[in-house]
């Protein structure tokens, strides 16, 4: 590992602290409901994990590898506070059924989605290959495109 990407690791700890505890959070979800499973609760468990997990994790991966520059500790600090807080809205306003709360909790999704696309907006080809730059804007779609039909579907099934 060169010193620039180390740098950007380390830089990076926030959102790598925060994804590794949204995927053994979301196993201790699991694991508590796995007697008993409710909707909610499975869901919450999935959420944690791939979302709050994964995703954060690797969007993190994505910037620190394809950036023109390491992100400042500001951007990163920025970057997981909306993230964070998004999603814990999300996950508070659906179990609750309390549909406003999900969709500021989805507005902030967005926001923190172009904090991370403004941040890798200079990526350019990683060694000569251009296809991380490919699977990381097809990261940013993907879950782009799951917030609104996450808000839709979650609207839905309450009947709200």
């Amino acid at each position: 590992m060169g010193p620039l990407l180390s740098t950007r690791w380390s830089v990076s700890w926030p959102l790598l602290a925060f994804g590794a505890i949204g995927v053994v959070g979301g196993g201790l979800v699991a694991a508590a409901i796995a007697p008993a499973p409710t909707e909610h609760g499975a869901w919450a468990a999935a959420y944690l994990v791939l979302v709050v997990g994964v995703a954060q994790v690797a969007l993190t991966a994505g910037q620190a590898w394809l950036a023109a520059d390491a992100p400042s500790s500001r951007v990163v600090m920025s970057e997981a506070a909306c993230w964070n807080t998004a999603n814990a809205l999300v996950i508070a306003g659906t179990i609750t059924n309390a549909h406003p709360v999900v969709y500021v909790g989805g507005a902030l999704l967005v926001a923190a989605l172009a904090i991370f696309a403004s941040e890798a907006r200079g990526a350019a080809a990683v060694r000569g290959k251009r296809w991380p730059v490919y699977v990381f804007r097809g990261l940013l779609a993907v879950l782009l495109v799951s917030i609104p039909t996450g808000l839709v579907l979650a609207t839905i099934r309450t009947g709200a």
